[in-house]
């Protein structure tokens, strides 16, 4: 029984476990590390000093959040009134990703996509609350082998991704909670887009 089972079984009625549920992520959103976060603030600072490309991958409700993350970050510029972020979500070609997957297998639809694109010193963002999608493994690699630098935002126990990405953000919640594991994500997705744009505008941005 994983903790949002025993939650709703320990509930009375659906505000407790409405309840439960708010408490829950307050918990694992004290667990996460935010010296790992302030890393990926500054390789996104990196970038966008480089004029380097920060791509986005993941699958199911990360494929979203990918799709999310990429579009909240390009607009930071934006909203600032300055030189923005160079941003690309890897999920959003649909005739790609299915003419790969349909020609070359799923687990290349991200890889070949970078083969194309990606050039050294750009940055990969995966996201996968197993951190085990084959998929995004292989765009890992890629990145990793072609001079980028990695990220991973991960759940459950970090996966495969939690040792071979360069910086790992990992929601350290109980296996199968897809959830909260994507919730947190999303809330990273906020905080540091937002914390960016304030700065920004400000003309506070540097490394932290």
């Amino acid at each position: 029984m994983n903790y949002l089972e025993q939650i709703f079984k320990e509930s009375t009625n659906n505000n407790d476990f409405f309840t439960g549920y708010y408490n829950y992520l307050y918990e694992l959103c004290k667990k996460l590390d935010n010296v790992t976060i302030n890393e990926v603030i500054n390789c996104f600072i990196t970038a966008r000093e480089n004029k380097r490309t920060i791509f986005f991958a993941g699958n199911g409700g990360s494929a979203a959040t990918a799709s999310h993350f990429a579009q909240d970050l390009s607009e930071v510029g934006r909203k600032a009134n300055v030189t923005g972020f160079k941003t690309i979500s890897l999920t959003d070609n649909v005739s790609f990703l299915t003419a790969v997957g349909n020609d070359y297998g799923y687990e290349k639809i991200f890889s070949i996509q970078l083969a194309e694109l990606f050039c050294k010193g750009d940055v990969l963002v995966v996201i996968s609350a197993s951190g085990n999608s084959p998929n995004v493994i292989e765009a890992v690699k890629y990145a990793q082998e072609n001079g980028g630098i990695t990220i991973g935002l991960v759940g459950f126990d970090g996966g495969k991704l939690l040792k071979m990405c360069d910086y790992v953000v990992h929601v350290a919640a109980d296996k199968g909670e897809y959830g909260p594991v994507e919730d947190i994500h999303m809330i990273l997705d906020h905080m540091i887009t937002s914390f960016l744009i304030f700065n920004l505008m400000n003309g506070k941005l540097k490394t932290v």
